[in-house]
């Protein structure tokens, strides 16, 4: 039968370097039901090594997305088939490994893994093969520099191998070496920076952390490399004053406490522990960084024998207000007050990277890693909650008292038209306290204009349906914008508890995918510097610095005492 002879072919292949492959029917067969499934396995020695499903996106050009994988293939497919000088701009599934890869990888071992792409030998030592893919690991680093920046730059292995592709991009006359250029230029300024080590210390009177002088340099952003200057109290309220960096562990503070305070106990024995000023003890376990400034509005830092943790009690400056600048309200517009609350506010949150929200999510004692500037926007909202109650609760004129609540409501409505979402909501919820909301006759004589703007403030932060009239409200702002940072935080919590980062040995990057989502909510309400035009200052610098440094009583007993002393309860 002649169809059964072999017979001379010419065939016309598509584009240059493409090749065929002979494959056994049988096994044609499962790679094309393989491909119609909306899920496929890679497996190696017969265990899963890559898993994906099927997009469900029209938009997509990826016809399948990574749903597990470890974390070695996860590089090696990134590379193969989501890296080109087209595509690598755009691709979710980069962003959401660049985003949250130290969670299952790090630096270190994300640098060898690249290295041995790098240097890996191809077929026949093909040059223009073996350069493709030397060329996209180069824009893989890229990406990655770009999108981490600091915590990449900070890393000796990682700025070592990004000088090695610099050099061999202008060697080799590649065009990605204009990327290079920009990185290696990224790399002089960190190093710049660096030798800046800035002195910050936490007064004793419980004000927020600042610099230790004014000449000091860097603005507000906190590096892990910079000296802060603490107490560290004992049970009898001796305390001794410590200068430490920032990224120093609770093992090392309580060693270094200790010794100052002649607490002859092994460190295994002791322990390091804030009391809050409602005499609330929270220990800190020994991995534990950025100390200082994870404490509480007025929290105190105690070393003790572990045995004697009930005995830590406040120390008598936590039971009267935190020391702030004196300001009287009457004299400063609402609109003036909110604008520089709002430029604060954003100066501390243009300071927050990315990756300290993952390690507060995930346990800071697992990374190791400097958490200080989200540290201290969480404590800012804390600050003006209770703000907000202290200087209501501690105005003894009822008429005046009505000017504050007023004055503050409208001070919130700016804020929220300045897209301070986290400034309003603290300001709110300050108003909802307790101490302030039992104040009837104080309320009574709010103007009903004041009434009705504050019931709208209201309906915002109403946590209902989870939060959904304030996730309307942010959806319909443009950047830049303030979000209300503990639900970002509750919703990364969400994700965390309710998905496991690994199953069955495999990364599982539908959580990757989730986590990078809430992160590049973040990224979009920065993506452009705040600009608000001052309004007419009246005494501009002594505003400033009065919204920097606020008085308030955080003792939520102490505050109900207030309050009830101005409005005693009817019988």
């Amino acid at each position: 039968n002649p169809i059964n002879y072999f017979r001379a072919a010419s065939i016309i292949v598509r584009e240059d370097g493409t090749h065929l492959l002979r494959v056994d029917k049988e096994d044609f067969n499962r790679i094309l039901r393989d491909v119609e499934a909306n899920t496929v396995r890679l497996k190696e020695h017969g265990k899963d090594v890559l898993v994906l499903e099927k997009s469900s996106s029209p938009n997509s050009q990826y016809k399948y997305v990574v749903m597990a994988c470890t974390a070695m293939r996860m590089v090696e497919h990134l590379l193969d088939s989501r890296l080109d000088t087209n595509t690598a701009a755009h691709d979710p599934a980069l962003d959401d490994f660049l985003l949250t890869h130290v969670l299952f990888i790090s630096t270190r071992h994300l640098v060898q893994e690249l290295r041995k792409h790098y240097t890996m030998d191809t077929p026949l030592h093909d040059k223009e093969q073996s350069d493709g893919h030397k060329r996209k690991v180069i824009l893989f680093v890229y990406r990655w520099v770009t999108t981490i920046r600091h915590p990449v730059l900070a890393d000796s292995n990682a700025v070592a191998f990004i000088e090695e592709l610099a050099s061999d991009c202008e060697h080799e006359g590649w065009e990605e070496s204009g990327l290079m250029h920009r990185v290696t230029a990224q790399i002089t300024r960190h190093r710049e920076s660096s030798t800046v080590v800035n002195r910050w210390k936490l007064p004793p009177s419980g004000q927020p952390i600042c610099l230790f002088s004014p000449s000091e340099t860097g603005g507000t952003l906190i590096k892990s490399h910079d000296d802060i200057i603490f107490r560290v109290y004992c049970a009898d309220h001796t305390y001794c004053t410590l200068r430490m960096q920032v990224s120093a562990t609770a093992e090392q503070i309580k060693v270094a406490a200790a010794d100052k305070l002649g607490i002859r106990h092994r460190p295994e024995d002791l322990l390091l522990a804030e009391v809050k000023s409602n005499g609330e003890r929270i220990t800190f376990r020994d991995s534990e960084v950025s100390i200082p400034t994870a404490l509480t509005l007025n929290g105190k830092i105690f070393v003790a024998p572990k045995e004697h943790l009930d005995a830590l009690t406040i120390i008598p400056e936590q039971e009267i207000p935190t020391e702030g600048l004196e300001l009287d309200l009457e004299d400063v517009s609402a609109k003036e007050m909110a604008y520089h609350l709002t430029m604060f506010d954003w100066e501390l949150f243009w300071n927050i990277h990315e990756y300290e929200l993952l390690y507060h999510t995930f346990g800071r004692h697992r990374f190791g890693q400097n958490t200080a500037n989200l540290d201290v926007f969480l404590r800012r909202f804390n600050e003006l909650q209770y703000w907000v109650v202290t200087e209501i609760c501690l105005t003894q004129s009822l008429s005046k008292r009505v000017h504050v609540l007023r004055k503050i409501i409208k001070i919130a409505s700016y804020c929220k038209e300045f897209h301070n979402i986290n400034g309003m909501f603290a300001l709110v919820l300050g108003l909802s306290n307790v101490a302030v909301s039992r104040l009837s006759a104080t309320w009574d004589k709010l103007p009903s204009k004041s009434r009705k703007l504050y019931t709208q403030l209201e309906a915002t932060i109403d946590p209902s349906r989870n939060h959904r009239a304030y996730r309307a409200v942010v959806t319909s702002m443009s950047s830049p914008l303030i979000p209300f940072m503990p639900l970002l935080l509750k919703d990364m919590t969400f994700i965390h508890e309710g998905n496991k980062t690994m199953v069955d040995g495999l990364v599982n990057f539908e959580k990757m995918h989730m986590l990078a989502q809430t992160l590049r909510t973040l990224r979009y309400c920065r993506n452009r510097h705040m600009v608000i035009d001052p309004p007419t200052p009246k005494n501009e610098s002594e505003v400033r610095a009065y919204v920097r440094c606020l008085r308030t009583i955080d003792n939520q007993r102490t505050l109900n005492s207030h309050s009830q002393k101005l409005e005693p309860r009817r019988s």
